[in-house]
């Protein structure tokens, strides 16, 4: 097993680090790219692929050996519910469509089509990142408050 070392009650908090991870190096990555600097630009943003990998399998892993499939009920009320099942919804429909959009974009720019690339990663960054950045603040929402 992968993560046979890691307690199961330690896996949310992995998986929220590795969306902080994947949004860090999203930033990094648009700014690499902005001062032109292509080549290491490339090494975060394969980074940041690795780190956004590396969470779906964790919470697959969780989600479908440790809970057995079993659901994560939110306990807040009042408006904290509200915000946190908008987060939710926004968050889970986004990373179900960003997956293929990453993969695309990924293709066209390790395979130097830059202008498709840039055409797409207009669109993909900002999801991307939306979806990590709601990841993490999902993760403090069910754990932390």
């Amino acid at each position: 097993m992968p993560f046979e070392n890691i307690s199961s009650a330690m896996l949310p908090a992995l998986n929220a680090t590795l969306n902080a991870t994947s949004a860090i190096l999203l930033l990094t990555g648009r700014q690499l790219i902005r001062r032109r600097k292509v080549a290491t630009h490339r090494v975060v943003m394969i980074a940041a692929v690795v780190s956004s990998t590396l969470f779906l399998i964790s919470y697959l892993y969780y989600h479908l050996v440790v809970r057995h499939g079993q659901p994560t009920h939110y306990m807040g009320r009042g408006l904290a519910r509200g915000i946190y099942f908008s987060l939710l919804t926004s968050h889970t429909l986004l990373a179900i469509a960003i997956v293929p959009m990453v993969l695309v974009t990924l293709a066209r720019g390790l395979r130097r089509n830059d202008d498709a690339h840039r055409r797409l990663a207009r669109w993909t960054y900002p999801l991307w990142l939306y979806v990590s950045v709601t990841g993490v603040i999902i993760y403090f929402m069910l754990y932390r408050f």
